[in-house]
């Protein structure tokens, strides 16, 4: 599946190589725009359905995804497991619970996102979660590029395929990325 996967975001355009900065700060060469993937309804189906086959065997109630990213992943995976989606969003910088979703006690989730690098968003999401009396029971994403940086959410982690991506900190580029503008292509 991981080469299927991959010739589906090089199809796509949407494995990318430059000088991107991400959400983190942290800067790299390679950027997956899922979103340019995910445009297409067929394809977004196909990969939506494989992440929900690997979180098949985790009893949820409820998919929540931080918006807006995770928002397409977090409907299909919905709709393939034929369980309610909500998501969280952006107000004054951090993510909230806004437009009526609601969060009962020992209500059981899987949090899905496209792609995870240090995972701040989806543990934001798992702390929303929590915070209102929810059990998260997995992590399900499309790429997992944390490589030896996995992030720890206290539940099942899955993806559909594991990258581990070169990142930097800004004041430590490789000679090559000085070259190049950065461009922040991802969600603000």
């Amino acid at each position: 599946m991981s080469d299927e996967l991959l010739t589906l975001f090089r199809k796509t355009g949407a494995l990318l190589d430059g000088h991107f900065i991400l959400r983190s700060g942290l800067h790299t060469r390679e950027y997956f725009q899922c979103a340019l993937l995910l445009q297409h309804p067929e394809i977004a189906t196909k990969v939506c359905g494989w992440l929900a086959d690997k979180l098949r065997e985790f009893d949820c109630d409820t998919v929540i995804s931080p918006a807006l990213g995770g928002i397409i992943v977090g409907q299909e995976v919905g709709r393939s497991l034929g369980k309610r989606h909500i998501f969280v969003e952006k107000e004054e910088g951090k993510l909230v619970l806004r437009r009526g979703f609601q969060i009962s006690a020992g209500e059981r989730f899987i949090v899905v996102e496209d792609v995870v690098t240090g995972g701040g968003r989806v543990q934001e999401t798992i702390d929303i979660v929590r915070a209102r009396g929810g059990v998260v029971v997995a992590v399900g994403v499309i790429v997992d590029r944390s490589g030896k940086a996995k992030p720890d959410f206290g539940c099942a982690f899955v993806s559909l395929i594991e990258m581990d991506v070169e990142t930097f900190p800004a004041n430590k580029l490789p000679p090559d990325l000085t070259k190049i503008p950065a461009v922040k292509p991802g969600s603000k």
